[in-house]
């Protein structure tokens, strides 16, 4: 049985100049241990998926339409206020993408740090600061004694970004979401970030849920990736089947994207066109506009996602028919 199982979600802004379809019936299961990644085009609807999860969908606009998230007998999306906060920051924890606006500037990082701690396990404000500090230095963060009183903007951006980790895993929860968590670092950063989350990960056999654009990220650290446009999954596959054997127009484009696929010295692929307008019904597939291979019949039905083997599901009719 999965840790975290989710059937057709649908996640609706609604707003005055029509109603955002951001999340339009997404289906995953997430085994204990697992990696799971979440790759598309800003916009695809990856961070509002988690967020829903999370229950931190602003309601209104906001709504979520349908579906449900199954953890451990609780639909979190259905759950009492009380339920969702004795599982949120507890059990599943989440990294957001942007540490400066997620951290509270007028408050001492140590505040921020030990409150899952105070809230969830209920003890004194000595015992958790001491877990504080072997939070940071677990994070690698030098002079953790000194540095843990500091305010956020005390910090460079990739010291917040470990906070954000630390606070995250104080709880040791059984599932984390990691929403862009290495976006704004360099890449020697986001190298240490990647393998810090790794070793956590391992030294809590705990399921992680990897939020990214970024491909290259995906290859080294998940189990299994859903690419996610115009918020629908439109392929779903192990790492080595995805990279190896992308089956959708779409999954393919966004590989022949990565800068060092590309010739040296060569002009650098872009997917032509924009992401469709979610407020608007989408007749067909939502990829077809952008896509070569599209025919008359891609502009009129919308494809559903069909396993083409055990573990490798993708939603392209023409892939579907044999064609591409």
């Amino acid at each position: 049985m999965p840790l975290l199982s989710v059937k057709d979600l649908r996640t609706y802004f609604h707003t005055r100049n029509g109603v955002y379809r951001a999340v339009d019936g997404v289906d995953f299961d997430l085994e204990r241990g697992e990696t799971l990644g979440i790759v598309g085009e800003s916009g695809s609807g990856k961070s509002v998926t988690c967020y829903s999860l999370m229950g931190l969908v602003p309601q209104p606009p906001g709504r979520i339409e349908s579906g449900t998230a199954m953890f451990d007998g609780v639909d979190l999306l259905r759950c009492s206020p009380q339920q969702a906060r004795d599982i949120r920051g507890k059990r599943i924890s989440m990294i957001f993408q942007d540490p400066m606006t997620s951290l509270n500037p007028y408050l001492r990082i140590s505040d921020q740090l030990i409150e899952p701690l105070i809230i969830h396990e209920k003890i004194s404000k000595k015992d958790a600061i001491k877990r504080g500090l072997e939070a940071l230095a677990a994070v690698s963060i030098n002079d953790a004694e000194k540095r843990i009183h500091f305010y956020p903007h005390e910090f460079s951006g990739g010291m917040r970004q470990r906070v954000m980790i630390a606070m995250a895993l104080i709880t040791k929860p059984e599932i984390l979401i990691a929403d862009e968590p290495t976006t704004a670092l360099d890449v020697t950063v986001q190298a240490q970030i990647l393998e810090l989350i790794k070793k956590m990960q391992r030294e809590l056999n705990m399921a992680v849920i990897f939020i990214t654009h970024d491909l290259g990220v995906v290859s080294g650290l998940c189990d299994r990736v859903q690419v996610m446009y115009a918020g629908r999954i439109v392929e779903t596959a192990d790492t080595r089947s995805l990279f190896y054997e992308p089956k959708h127009p779409y999954t393919r484009a966004l590989q022949q994207s990565i800068p060092s696929m590309q010739k040296k010295g060569g002009k650098l692929f872009t997917i032509p066109g924009m992401p469709p307008d979610l407020s608007k019904p989408i007749p067909g597939c939502a990829f077809a506009p952008r896509c070569a291979h599209a025919s008359e019949l891609c502009n009129s039905r919308n494809p559903e996602l069909v396993d083409l083997k055990p573990g490798h599901a993708q939603a392209c009719l023409r892939v579907q028919a044999g064609e591409i």
